[in-house]
């Protein structure tokens, strides 16, 4: 697979279109886009925090046209992907109906007290806390800036003289994923759809929607594929993120059908080639996400529970569990 250098920063893709990498891609550090034609300008999502994204739109500003921000597309209802939206003036803020609604019920307060508040949250505090709350600044968001402009399924929008397709592929990690293809130029933005070489995380699913996803942006064979998390790749980290979830979905089922509950078999199942990628407590949210689409009568684990399992998992694994080496 060829991955572009994991530098900070912006990467020139060519032809007017950017992408914007955060190292080290691990929880919060996302990536962003910036397609720009003659004059007018569409940015991809923004950053987990109100510095991060003055940053980045200081960085883009630098390049030929990207001083302003004309419309502003967010993939996805996760805060790394919208947190900054406010800081964009006057860009029109485009997003999926499914993904707005999502979006409007997060408290972004509840991000800024994490710092104060975590001891008494628990287990989930105190990985929350452990993951974002030490690396981030949350000030400077009272109320979320949401979309003015919804739509469902697709949008096709004109930016200066090029093509930028909104098409949206979930539930899959959220209730609504949306990838921003730019046909022409063979490159597509996909959001939290792809984790490269990172463990993804099922928050909607199911799973077997992420891997028609994964099918489905490999079928456009894009030349240049910007990650929603890790470097910026061609179509073979999508094929890879595919081969993780395959391969997850055959050991589960083998397991759950042998009555091995979710907990165990998430530190009991191989990653072999996967061992390596950052994030590996996220098995446990993932193998939780097949038990219960094959068992919908299995125990309800909410957010906050699947937090603290992550945190024991990290706990107990630190030092290799059976498959990490």
């Amino acid at each position: 697979m060829s991955n572009w250098p994991f530098r900070h920063g912006v990467h020139d893709i060519g032809n007017g279109l950017y992408g914007y990498v955060q190292p080290d891609g691990t929880w919060g550090w996302s990536n962003a886009g910036l397609v720009t034609s003659r004059g007018q300008t569409l940015l991809i999502d923004t950053l987990m925090s109100v510095p991060l994204t003055h940053d980045m739109l200081a960085e883009f500003a630098k390049v030929p046209g990207g001083d302003k921000v004309d419309l502003l597309v967010n993939t996805h209802a996760n805060p790394d992907h919208f947190f900054g939206n406010g800081v964009v003036e006057g860009a029109e803020i485009i997003g999926t109906r499914t993904m707005t609604e999502e979006m409007s019920h997060f408290n972004p307060r509840a991000l800024a007290e994490l710092s104060s508040t975590w001891q008494t949250r628990g287990d989930a505090g105190e990985f929350l806390f452990e993951t974002m709350g030490r690396q981030f600044d949350f000030s400077g968001v009272d109320e979320l800036a949401l979309p003015t402009r919804t739509f469902d399924d697709k949008l096709t929008l004109a930016v200066g003289d090029k093509t930028v397709e909104l098409i949206d592929l979930g539930p899959a990690h959220t209730l609504s994923d949306t990838i921003a293809w730019v046909p022409e130029d063979k490159v597509v933005f996909t959001g939290d759809l792809l984790f490269n070489e990172g463990h993804p995380v099922v928050w909607a699913g199911p799973m077997s929607r992420w891997i028609a996803a994964c099918r489905y942006i490999e079928d456009l064979q894009p030349d240049v594929v910007v990650p929603g998390h890790g470097p910026i790749c061609d179509v073979a980290g999508v094929r890879n993120l595919r081969g993780y979830f395959e391969h997850l979905t055959a050991q589960a089922r083998g397991r759950f059908d042998a009555g091995m509950p979710w907990r165990e078999a998430a530190r009991d199942i191989p990653l072999t080639e996967y061992a390596h990628w950052t994030d590996p407590e996220r098995v446990v949210v993932n193998v939780y996400s097949l038990y219960k689409e094959w068992d919908p009568e299995l125990e309800n684990a909410s957010p906050p529970v699947l937090f603290g399992e992550m945190l024991h998992y990290r706990k107990e694994c630190a030092g290799g569990c059976n498959h990490v080496h």
